[in-house]
């Protein structure tokens, strides 16, 4: 089974006048079938079941077939540069294709897929051969041994490839890889780079607008840079003062704090976006991106305001899966371009990121006395000892301790 081959399946369905809705059950069938009886991931099933129910909605509004209008033929939204930039590209390995759209079945979030398709890229480079299924351990730790003895990279990035690879070999191709803790990299202790409070407050003032307020959401709320980036309207609660953190890191939600010093602000910005949305609507666009299958569960959703981004795109491009014109939330780069250059502005020589004002707050609640219990709930970690790290990095760790040498008043003037 292969996509050219389901594609022309389906389209044969459509020239026989089968309703997209009925071609729809098909490509669940067979979907079904590659799951639970092929086992690999090599069809793109999603992205197919997607295209199929969007022409099924068209249909059941104009009463008859979509596809003949504005919508798409189906091999078009697979294939890149044809309407769909992040779809699976057909002329790449067959490894990577089942590599993607087994990180897409399991709903993992692209910068994810990839880093992980970045390193399956380099291993086939590696073993100068795609067919990956023939190798194994030995060649596994062959390549990991060479990123650390040749190329040096940290244990972090090692692990990362380790992970990648372990992907591969159990999700895509259903085997069990028994050596993983033999070549796992053991990782130096953490300590993150942290802004003091006179450092928070010598940075902010270079800041203005929107970026602003990211910046008194990441440093008040604790929210990495990607969940302040795709905050919805409907995420901030001004009344509880309350921020829900929807899909975060290992898909948990949460709930942080709003801070008041970021309410009159924010209040003016959901107005701007208000101004935008109507305007999007008006032009006939306004709808935005919406997760899994809520755009099907919920048709109106994706042009009610709730839904729309608190930080939007200046302008309307498009979207990156589904080939349709929206206005996404801010790009990942724009944050950190202006973060670089406030820093610049200052007298601060720590490596600081923007990731850094998450570690700030962290380390100043608890230095002003918040449980540690308490933070872990608002930064969403699972275990408190990836809070407790924070803990080492206080002014006064501990106890209050003091050097001998300021006991012995040594250099003292």
């Amino acid at each position: 089974m292969d996509t050219d081959r389901v594609i022309s399946f389906l389209r044969s369905l459509r020239d026989s006048g089968v309703p997209a809705r009925r071609r729809l059950y098909a490509a669940r069938a067979m979907e079904v079938y590659q799951s639970a009886v092929l086992r690999h991931s090599a069809v793109d099933f999603p992205r197919i079941r997607a295209t199929l129910d969007e022409i099924a909605r068209r249909e059941d509004l104009d009463g008859g077939e979509a596809s003949g209008g504005t919508a798409k033929p189906l091999e078009q939204m697979l294939v890149p540069g044809e309407g769909n930039a992040g779809s699976i590209d057909p002329t790449e390995p067959e490894v990577v294709q089942r590599m993607r759209a087994r990180l897409r079945t399991l709903h993992h979030p692209r910068s994810t897929e990839t880093a992980y398709i970045g390193w399956v890229t380099r291993f086939i480079r590696h073993l100068d051969d795609e067919q990956l299924e023939r190798y194994g351990e030995p060649e596994i730790g062959e390549f990991l041994s060479d990123l650390a003895v040749t190329q040096m990279v940290s244990a972090s990035t090692q692990n990362q490839a380790l992970s990648a690879l372990l992907f591969l070999y159990t999700k895509v191709f259903s085997r069990n890889v028994q050596f993983v803790n033999s070549v796992r990299a053991k990782a130096g202790e953490y300590r993150p780079i942290v802004l003091t409070k006179n450092e928070v407050s010598e940075l902010f003032p270079y800041f203005g607008g929107v970026y602003q307020m990211m910046f008194l959401l990441m440093y008040g709320s604790g929210l990495r840079h990607r969940e302040c980036r795709t905050l919805r309207v409907k995420d901030l609660c001004f009344d509880s003062r309350q921020i829900l953190v929807r899909d975060g890191k290992g898909q948990k939600d949460r709930v942080t704090v709003l801070p008041d010093s970021a309410v009159t602000a924010l209040r003016r910005q959901l107005s701007r976006v208000k101004m935008v949305h109507e305007g999007d609507l008006e032009n006939g666009f306004g709808s935005v991106y919406l997760p899994f299958a809520l755009a099907r569960k919920y048709p109106n959703a994706a042009t009610s305001f709730g839904w729309q981004y608190l930080f939007p795109s200046p302008r309307i491009s498009k979207d990156p899966r589904s080939g349709m014109m929206r206005r996404h939330h801010l790009h990942e780069g724009t944050f950190r371009t202006h973060f670089k250059r406030a820093l610049v502005q200052t007298e601060i020589v720590k490596p600081a990121v923007p990731h850094t004002l998450r570690h700030s707050f962290a380390t100043h609640m608890l230095e002003d006395g918040a449980d540690i219990r308490t933070v872990q709930e608002l930064l969403g970690h699972k275990d408190v000892t990836t809070t407790q790290i924070y803990t080492h990095v206080m002014n006064r760790p501990g106890l209050a301790v003091h050097s001998p040498s300021d006991r012995l008043g040594l250099l003292k003037h």
